[in-house]
């Protein structure tokens, strides 16, 4: 039984994972694709951990992918927050069919 609960797990978190992939390359513009590396590419790595402690043979092992997740998601949004605004900051183009906030330019830094 557990063979197939951790097998669903995985299946699901591959679909995730390949999910993210696709649309970092299909995206428009670098704010659709960080989001979908960020979030898709999480929640595959969070499947994938929790089908990896189902099948662990020791405490270790559970510990180790436990951890994995728990670092994958202390840090992704860190990065993606960071990636974010140093776009943001130096006028990345984006896509036509982005919405952006009229007062958005007293946020940006200012051209050298």
């Amino acid at each position: 039984m557990t063979d197939i609960i951790s097998s669903l797990f995985l299946i699901a978190g591959g679909f995730f994972c390949m999910v993210a992939g696709i649309g970092v390359i299909r995206l428009n513009d670098i704010y659709a694709r960080m989001h979908a590396a960020t979030k898709a590419g999480t929640l595959g790595l969070g499947l994938v951990c929790v089908a990896v402690m189902i099948r662990a043979d020791s405490l270790l092992h559970m510990a180790e992918a436990l951890f994995v997740f728990l670092f994958m998601i202390a840090s992704a949004p860190v990065g993606a927050h960071l990636i974010g605004r140093a776009v943001f900051r130096t006028r990345s183009p984006i896509d036509p069919k982005t919405k952006a906030d009229s007062d958005v330019e007293d946020f940006r830094t200012p051209e050298a």
